[in-house]
């Protein structure tokens, strides 16, 4: 039998405060919240608790002293910076105000910040956070080699997020209650079968419970 109290200890030392960020992938307006350009997913982040569940992580992550980054999409209005070299980035650069840079649509879901020690990583092209992007160099610099994903989706954005931060040799660590994808089949299968072999998954509360001992 699994000893619950090894496995509460082996987290807390797992996403210990000094070493650990958290990252938020596209919790914006214009991707999950009131400006959607996708309503299902965003109404599938609702359901999860996606909002709820990262709100508290990252409360509890800057008062424990852990960092905080979100990792956010943008695009300017003459698309420079952006390429369109597959169907999801060909669809949205074809609306002209489709996260347009500076604008409400690129703004975090209300609840999550930017808070003072908060850091942004935006970016204009690709669907993962860490290529071409200052993200990797930051979390090297504050002494990162832990990893907390949160937001969306499952089918590309957090799981692109989690390969890249596994290749660049982080741990990465994947609460299930703050992360989302469709169709919510598909999606619970990616997390049941893909995740586990390059994270560790866990909820929020466990981490809230590592970071209050």
């Amino acid at each position: 039998m699994p000893d619950p109290d090894k496995a509460a200890a082996d987290l807390a030392a797992l996403v210990d405060p000094a070493h650990t960020a958290v990252l938020t992938m596209e919790i914006q307006r214009g991707v999950v919240g009131d400006l959607t350009s996708f309503p299902e997913l965003a109404a599938e982040a609702e359901r999860v608790g996606v909002f709820s569940s990262t709100s508290r992580l990252l409360h509890a992550a800057r008062a424990a002293g852990a960092r905080v980054v979100h990792c956010t999409a943008e695009f300017r209005a003459d698309r420079a910076g952006s390429v369109a070299n597959c169907r999801l980035i060909s669809a949205m650069v074809r609306r002209p105000d489709h996260l347009l840079a500076g604008t409400a649509a690129t703004e975090l879901v209300p609840g999550l910040g930017p808070e003072p020690g908060d850091l942004v990583c935006s970016r204009f092209h690709g669907v993962s956070p860490f290529s071409g992007t200052s993200l990797d160099t930051w979390l090297r610099n504050l002494g990162v080699t832990t990893v907390v994903a949160t937001g969306v989706s499952v089918n590309l954005g957090v799981l692109g997020l989690a390969i890249e931060a596994c290749n660049l040799g982080y741990q990465v660590v994947v609460p299930r209650d703050a992360v989302a994808g469709i169709p919510t089949a598909y999606a619970d299968a990616v997390l049941d079968n893909t995740f586990p072999l390059i994270a560790s998954l866990t909820s929020t509360s466990d981490l809230l419970a590592a970071w209050s001992t």
